[in-house]
């Protein structure tokens, strides 16, 4: 008997023999307590009263409410939500966390509420929402942590003096401000036993935040981490952040202790509780952070004693009276400065409190967040001034600042809208305001709003700037005017796409390969990239292709962008390049090569809106031609104002065996291609001519004879032959035109998925 049927016999027989002996344990054991096997029976006859259905449904009722399932359901409900709407409001070019806050708000008593109150209290028992509750806490904990982590002090060297002038300056400016605003919202917003001295130093530290992780992203996503500007607004934050956290643990500790005796002994201990953190404690982790930062992995205990550091500290300051989220900020804040070692610990921790528990702060606030109290006119003119002081306040004071410290007025301007970025810290603040009582529930409402307002705008408010100080018409970017040779944009995703691209380029580029420009694009989609990990991310990303320029003898220059919209970023850069060709990789259809993609029948163009629409109007079929193209790519086919040369990649190497189809006359550019394709002495040119274009049109011919010119060796055409996977067979390359490609997937040829490499034009 051979190893597979005996196997079986085992295996079968072990079953068999031990499920015996089991069976036969249990009926034994049924005899042990007769008295409880009759009181079974009974109960069992009594509730076989009711149908099996109806068990059913009180079986599933009953789990339904329990607390776990309540919990789970709001969890999964909340990160769809969250996630929809960050996509949606990264296409309206906002950063994701502005559409996550909304998200929240949506499934509050102000929208889900009051539309569909009966899904509301469905999702969101009111005995539920204490769980719910903690378990944001902890999330919001995590996320403090890891943003202490990403505050890096370094940006404040050599631009101290700048960053403390602008940033205090803000700070102190909208101090007044918010102190002058509680004194006139202090009667009809302040709860009836809360001092005004508590509510005013609330509205003060409420008004002057900024939230440093939004900001950071927004610098990123518009490519100004390198510029002044960047680095200025950057240095400013982090000061601002840090200033911001110190005022608001001394104002808890004051509000909390009732007293200014009591907090003076608040204050004392949070001092002691720094001086061991940064005095003690901070130079034992740093050599930690030597010893462990160059490792490519972190050891569970190493983990483990960083959460305990975490923890402990934000129990440390929960104790003393001020905040348990101000403990977890100091310790991210105070972690060793090697970024090795600070990304690997970024990395463990920042998708689960940013994807998974962060999103339940969000909501939570949204259902704090009640804008249906906001009932008559008077609230919403109080809601209107809140607005107007908070950002025109934050954002000119910042500005002025900026300009007295020597800056433009570009600068000036830019570093004040930047500045008047609030996010996801203001909901921090109004949360911990709320959960003191020194704010109702109506003050909360309108300061939300404010918060909601002043983020939304910076974008739109940096892009206003940039137009009204933009250079005149006339004045176009030297590097995109009489730049000698060919300008090819080659934007890659993975680094070694981008190696076998840039050998494309280097043969398509023929004997120019010495004037031939090439840029070198990767966009990195916002939320892929932490800020910390940028500049290696860009580093890492970039070696093999610049490794291969050299091989190839080609100038490459370089450029790392980060965006919420990579399709829209890689057309802006080749719109405004002035650039003679954009080659790009085909992408990956998500459903295709899956059983659900071979079950529905359908690539991406079953889950984009766009597709979805276009069917939904009958402008076009819902059902895929499976071009095998990306969506994105296509936009980029139709949107692009060069040449687009797409690149299906199996595995290209060199083009040494060249197929191209002639399949109408708007063909005839390929030619251009397929003869710099030839200045290669080992390429070899087959051209299909199914339909006799090389003969009687007379374009075709002469370009066919061009081509054949002193290469007749190397140049064959196939006359009135069809394309089918024997003529594909013994090719390197296949050069198509899209219209050709298009027309090969409406019509289902059989041989789309036998091609190898290939490259589709579109002049």
């Amino acid at each position: 008997m051979s190893a597979a049927p005996r196997s079986f016999v085992f295996y079968a027989g072990t079953l068999l023999l031990f499920g015996a002996i089991i069976y036969w344990l249990i009926q034994q054991g049924g005899g042990l307590r007769p008295h409880l096997a009759d009181e079974l029976r009974a109960a069992a006859g009594a509730v076989k009263q009711g149908s099996a259905m109806e068990q059913f449904q009180r079986t599933v009722s009953g789990n339904l409410n329990h607390s776990l399932a309540v919990l789970l359901l709001q969890i999964v409900s909340i990160i769809a939500v969250a996630r929809a709407f960050a996509f949606l409001f990264t296409k309206m070019g906002q950063p994701s966390v502005i559409g996550e806050i909304v998200a929240g708000i949506a499934m509050g008593p102000s929208i889900l509420g009051y539309w569909l109150p009966d899904t509301f209290h469905f999702i969101f028992p009111s005995d539920s929402l204490e769980s719910l509750h903690f378990l944001s806490q902890i999330g919001l904990v995590l996320f403090m942590f890891v943003i202490g982590m990403e505050l890096d002090l370094t940006v404040l060297r050599g631009r101290m003096h700048t960053a403390l002038v602008i940033s205090h300056t803000s700070i102190i400016t909208l101090f007044a401000l918010g102190t002058a605003l509680a004194y006139h919202l202090y009667m009809g917003f302040a709860p009836p036993t809360v001092a005004f001295r508590s509510f005013a130093l609330f509205m003060g530290i409420a008004m002057s935040i900024t939230a440093f992780p939004v900001l950071a992203r927004i610098i990123q996503e518009r490519g100004l981490t390198r510029t002044r500007l960047g680095t200025v607004a950057l240095a400013t934050a982090a000061s601002d952040d840090v200033t911001a956290w110190c005022i608001l643990a001394a104002v808890i500790a004051i509000v909390k202790a009732g007293s200014m005796a009591s907090a003076v002994f608040t204050i004392a201990a949070a001092a002691v509780y720094v001086a061991f953190m940064v005095g003690v404690l901070r130079p034992f982790l740093r050599r930690v952070g030597e010893v462990h930062g160059e490792r490519k992995t972190m050891g569970r205990p190493l983990v483990a004693g960083m959460f305990l550091v975490m923890l402990g500290s934000a129990w440390a300051t929960e104790v003393i009276g001020i905040h348990p989220l101000f403990g977890a900020f100091l310790a991210g804040a105070i972690m060793p400065q090697n970024l090795s070692f600070r990304r690997l610990l970024v990395g463990k921790l920042e998708d689960v409190s940013v994807v998974l528990l962060l999103p339940l702060f969000f909501v939570f606030t949204g259902l704090r967040t009640r804008i249906g109290l906001l009932t008559n006119e008077h609230l919403w003119w109080t809601c209107a001034l809140v607005v107007v002081v908070a950002v025109v306040g934050k954002s000119m004071a910042a500005a002025l600042a900026a300009r007295v410290t020597g800056h433009t007025w570009k600068e000036s301007l830019s570093i004040g809208a930047l500045m008047n970025t609030r996010g996801l810290m203001e909901l921090v603040v109004l949360n911990i305001g709320y959960d003191l009582g020194v704010i109702n529930a109506e003050l909360f409402a309108i300061l939300v709003i404010m918060a909601l307002v002043s983020t939304f705008m910076t974008g739109p408010a940096l892009s206003l700037i940039e137009r009204l100080f933009r250079k005149p018409s006339g004045e176009v970017a030297s590097d995109a005017v009489g730049t000698p040779g060919w300008r090819v944009l080659l934007s890659f995703g993975q680094p070694e796409s981008g190696r076998r691209a840039l050998r494309m380029v280097r043969q398509l580029a023929g004997d120019e390969h010495a004037t031939t420009e090439v840029t070198a694009l990767h966009v990195t989609p916002s939320n892929d990239v932490n800020p910390i990990d940028s500049d290696a991310f860009e580093r890492e990303g970039f070696k093999p292709v610049l490794r291969e320029s050299e091989r190839l003898e080609l100038r490459v220059r370089t450029e790392h962008h980060v965006s919420g919209d990579v399709g829209a970023e890689i057309l802006r850069t080749a719109n405004n390049g002035a650039y003679d060709l954009l080659l790009v990789g085909a992408g990956k259809p998500l459903l295709k090569g899956t059983f659900l993609g071979d079950l529905l029948g359908f690539t991406t163009r079953v889950i984009d809106p766009s597709k979805l629409i276009g069917s939904l109007t009958g402008k076009e079929s819902l059902r895929s031609t499976d071009d095998q193209l990306d969506p994105k790519v296509r936009q980029l086919i139709e949107e692009a104002q060069c040449s687009v040369g797409v690149m299906v990649d199996k595995g290209f190497e060199r083009a040494r065996e060249v197929l191209l189809p002639l399949g109408a006359p708007g063909d005839l550019f390929l030619l251009h291609y397929a003869e710099r394709l030839l200045t290669s002495p080992d390429a070899r040119l087959t051209l299909l001519d199914p339909t006799g274009l090389s003969q009687r049109d007379p374009s075709f011919r002469s370009g066919v004879q061009r081509l054949s010119e002193g290469r007749a060796d190397r140049v064959r055409v196939l006359l009135n032959k069809q394309l089918d996977e024997t003529v594909l067979a013994g090719h390197d390359l296949l050069l198509t035109s899209y219209k050709g490609w298009s027309r090969a997937a409406e019509n289902r040829a059989p041989w789309l998925d036998q091609v190898p490499s290939t490259l589709i034009i579109r002049p």
